[in-house]
């Protein structure tokens, strides 16, 4: 997938917000040839989800909590405060090792940066590795992230986004890559096994509410085909003139050349509890 520069979009483990017509795609920069001291997320601009026009990279960071020479910022998200006007990013700050399993936040006047530092803390106390957004269809943001060994957390943000303020319920599965979607009146939560790089079967819980009580997972696909080769990041609510389609976001990892990692990005099928990722043409 290029860029308008014919470069190889670099935004991997990301979220994606729209402001008016325009869609903005955040992810982790892994480009060759970059400063291995610092830790870069890119920003990427489109009106139709196709053509990306590169942003540049909106975060160039060194390690802030004296995290070791391999330090880890994944997954980061971006959350727009419309009291504010201010952009916050949150991600997933680490040590090599995963075990500071912390967030990070990181704010802007502007979607394309400079995204400048502010803290990092566990959410609520608890551990928290893979992060997700969510924002449901009133506005409300929340954070999903991943606390091991007991599962994965849904929390409301703070009125300034600067805080992770009220855990809405636990998932105990033990998930990452967690991704959720509101629509026709339920919410639809996925994620992917504990596997590491290597791709697992997703699966999907259905709520009448965030609190729950959560479905049973169930498969998105064949299991043999480990989500054809893919990991959820996010569920991408496009609302149309005439339909609305929910897009599976999907990280394909290459970790020995995560510079070429690509992507999978299809329309699901979904409604009336269920949900399904067809088969790529």
């Amino acid at each position: 997938w290029l860029d308008n520069n014919g470069h190889h979009v670099q935004a991997h483990g990301g979220g994606i917000i729209k402001l008016g017509r325009i869609y903005y795609w955040y992810g982790e920069e892994r480009s060759q040839g970059l400063d291995t001291n610092y830790r870069y997320v890119s920003c990427y601009s489109s009106k139709d989800l196709v053509n990306w026009t590169f942003k540049g990279d909106v975060v160039k960071m060194l390690d802030p909590d004296s995290l070791g020479r391999k330090w880890i910022l994944e997954r980061p998200k971006v959350f727009y405060n419309k009291h504010s006007k201010k952009y916050v990013m949150y991600f997933h700050l680490d040590n090599a090792n995963y075990k500071t399993a912390k967030v990070g936040i990181a704010v802007s006047n502007r979607p394309d940066g400079n995204f400048k530092y502010v803290k990092s803390f566990r959410p609520l106390g608890h551990e928290s590795r893979d992060i997700g957004q969510f924002i449901d269809d009133d506005g409300t943001p929340y954070l999903v992230f991943e606390d091991r060994p007991f599962g994965f957390r849904i929390a409301k943000l703070s009125d300034d986004y600067m805080n992770v303020e009220k855990e809405m319920c636990l998932i105990p599965a033990h998930m990452e890559g967690g991704a959720i979607v509101h629509y026709k009146g339920l919410y639809y939560s996925i994620g992917s096994a504990l596997t590491g790089w290597n791709a697992n079967p997703n699966k999907y819980a259905v709520a009448k509410s965030l609190e729950g009580p959560w479905s049973e997972f169930k498969d998105i696909a064949p299991p043999v085909t480990n989500t054809y080769g893919s990991q959820s990041t996010m569920l991408l609510k496009v609302v149309g003139k005439k339909s609305t389609s929910v897009i599976f976001m999907g990280d394909i990892w290459k970790p020995k050349t995560q510079w070429d990692s690509r992507y999978l990005w299809m329309p699901l099928e979904i409604g009336d509890g269920k949900l399904w990722l067809p088969q790529p043409k």
